[in-house]
């Protein structure tokens, strides 16, 4: 029988946690289908037409990018892009920019100052200077170049902190394993010019995504281990309100399961458990509050949360964009915003990456299957 062994072990093995031993998402659809006849011939190139939302909800294209990953917006309004591939993108005013095209895995953007951040497998490079040279990047300088070369998990995103540091993750080399390495599965800060490396947290497989809440605590995504079965563990959000905290990964996952190799002689209340569990292998990616006014009051405060999608479950899950608010009656609540890219067939026509608000409150979502990157914008009565 499938997976039998595991599940017996991971009964005798679980543990009390502030976190149920049954996953506590609650994944509600409250969409309708669009109307096809609001779609241009650019938005039917990208089935759009098929993609769900909320009632007064429209999705359109934005920009065209290839393997459009990490997105970072400057003041000025240009939109700039990490791939996973070799090159760096910006778009400006419906043109695409090539920044960079020989990098190793440019999958992270940051912005500060006018600089332009990207963050490959092992260096922090800065453009400077960058909205003024578009057509004619500059060379890129070399910030810090210390991180771990391992391509596993080794893609990074990267983001500016209240405190004006550079927070920057370290996946773990591995599906499961304990590194000797302390800097494996965490999250790091540095200052922009390099200097002050320090672990911020630890404990943390892979995110892919993070942002700060009016606090100025850090909230993150993780992608729980593969080969347990189907249905554990669950990805999780996550919140960091000091540093030096540990989130479980390898002992402990979800909150409340014990590891079956890793997790001997431990318990799962030692770690800090997550604030919401976002569904098995869902591929929880870039995560944004939203603080703008055009949504509804309802989204206000809330974590747009992009789920790229599983790869290896027998059903496929995710491939949507999910809103998490941690302030609402039901903290825990994961609620689908926007769906269609797995269709029922199992077809995939998109893998949603990242989200990020845009000045005037519209999300862009972006797209490294489709190679696009979306823009998704309220019109209906609040």
């Amino acid at each position: 029988m499938k997976f039998s062994l595991f599940s017996i072990l991971l009964l005798a093995l679980s543990c009390s946690s502030p976190t149920s031993s049954e996953p506590t998402q609650s994944i509600k659809t409250d969409t309708i289908k669009n109307d096809e006849n609001r779609f241009s011939e650019l938005d039917k190139k990208y089935n759009l037409e098929k993609i769900r939302l909320p009632h007064g909800f429209k999705i359109s294209v934005f920009a065209e990018v290839p393997g459009a990953r990490s997105l970072a917006l400057s003041p000025s309004g240009v939109l700039f892009i990490g791939t996973r591939g070799k090159k760096v993108f910006a778009v400006k005013d419906g043109k695409l920019f090539t920044i960079a095209d020989d990098l190793n895995t440019p999958n992270g953007v940051a912005f500060k100052d006018g600089d332009l951040y990207v963050a490959t497998i092992s260096t922090i490079l800065k453009f400077p200077a960058i909205e003024k040279n578009l057509a004619t990047p500059p060379q890129p300088q070399t910030i810090y170049n210390k991180y771990p070369t391992d391509k596993h998990h080794g893609w990074k995103f990267i983001a500016f902190g209240p405190d004006g540091k550079l927070y920057v993750p370290v996946g773990a080399p591995c599906n499961i394993c304990e590194s000797k390495n302390p800097v494996y599965a965490s999250i790091t800060r540095i200052n922009t010019d390099g200097s002050g490396f320090e672990i911020f947290a630890k404990g943390i497989r892979n995110t892919v995504g993070f942002d700060w809440d009016e606090n100025g605590n850090l909230w993150f995504t993780d992608n729980g281990r593969d080969l347990m079965g189907d249905d554990v563990p669950n990805d999780e959000l996550n919140e960091a309100r000091t540093a030096g905290l540990h989130f479980g990964y390898p002992f402990c996952h979800q909150g409340n399961i014990l590891d079956p190799e890793f997790g001997k002689n431990k318990n799962c209340s030692d770690y800090v458990s997550p604030k919401a569990l976002l569904g098995p292998h869902v591929a929880a990616l870039g995560m944004r509050f939203y603080k703008g006014t055009q949504f509804p009051q309802t989204y206000k405060r809330s974590i747009f949360i992009a789920q790229h999608g599983s790869w290896n479950r027998s059903q496929p899950i995710g491939y949507k964009v999910v809103n998490v608010n941690p302030y609402g009656s039901d903290s825990t609540k994961v609620t689908v915003f926007a769906e269609g890219w797995l269709q029922p067939d199992n077809n995939v026509l998109g893998r949603p990456v990242d989200v990020l608000e845009t000045p005037d409150g519209s999300l862009l979502v972006s797209d490294d299957y489709a190679d696009v990157v979306y823009k998704i914008t309220y019109t209906g009565k609040k």
